[in-house]
C-alpha cells in the first residue's frame, strides 16, 4: 500500500486541527483501498453483512454530500447510490456497480465538502432534519464516521490480502 497521508499537526487553532485530522481519515481510508482490483474492493466481510471497501466508498460518498452540502450549505439534492429506494443500497449494490464512478463520485464529494467547509465559520449552522446542527458538530461528525469506517476497512483489507496498519 503506498500511503500518501500527512500526519496532523500535534498543536493548532480548532479549525486546523478538526480539517487535518478529517484529511488524515479520508486519506486512510484511499489508503486501505489502494492497489487492489475490483474484484477485491467488491468483497464482502462476512454474512450476513454487506460490507465492502466499495460500499464504503460508496457510503462515504453519500455522507460527505448529505453533511456537507445539503446540511450545512443547504443544497436540494437527491440521495446518491438509489438510496431513497434502499438506504443500504451503498453496500449492497456493488457487485456490478462501476468502482471508477464510485472513487470518481467520492473524490468530488469531498472537493464540494473542502470548499464549503473552507467558506463557513466553526459556528455556521445547518439544517439536519429540522434542528439546528453546527459546522463544528459536522467535522467532528465526520472524523467518528470515517474513524468507525476505517476499522472495518482495516478488517476487511487484513483479510484480503493480509495488509494491516493505521
Amino acid at each position: 500500500m503506498i500511503d500518501t497521508r500527512t500526519v496532523p499537526p500535534l498543536t493548532g487553532d480548532e479549525r486546523t486541527m478538526l480539517t487535518n485530522w478529517l484529511e488524515w481519515h479520508r486519506a486512510t481510508l484511499a489508503v486501505k483501498c489502494a492497489g487492489l482490483t475490483d474484484e477485491q474492493l467488491r468483497l464482502r466481510s462476512a454474512e450476513p453483512s454487506a460490507m465492502s471497501l466499495l460500499g464504503l466508498v460508496r457510503h462515504m460518498a453519500h455522507v460527505e454530500r448529505v453533511w456537507f452540502r445539503v446540511v450545512l450549505d443547504g443544497e436540494a439534492l437527491p440521495k446518491l447510490w438509489d438510496k431513497d429506494r434502499d438506504n443500504d443500497a451503498d453496500f449492497k449494490e456493488v457487485d456490478t456497480a462501476s468502482v471508477k464512478e464510485a472513487f470518481d463520485v467520492w473524490q468530488e464529494e469531498i472537493e464540494r465538502a473542502r470548499a464549503i467547509s473552507a467558506a463557513k465559520p466553526l459556528d455556521a449552522v445547518g439544517d439536519r432534519n429540522g434542528r439546528e446542527c453546527t459546522h463544528r458538530y459536522i467535522l467532528v461528525h465526520m472524523i467518528e464516521e470515517y474513524a468507525r469506517h476505517n476499522g472495518h476497512a482495516d478488517l476487511l483489507r487484513e483479510r484480503i490480502d493480509g495488509v494491516t496498519g493505521e
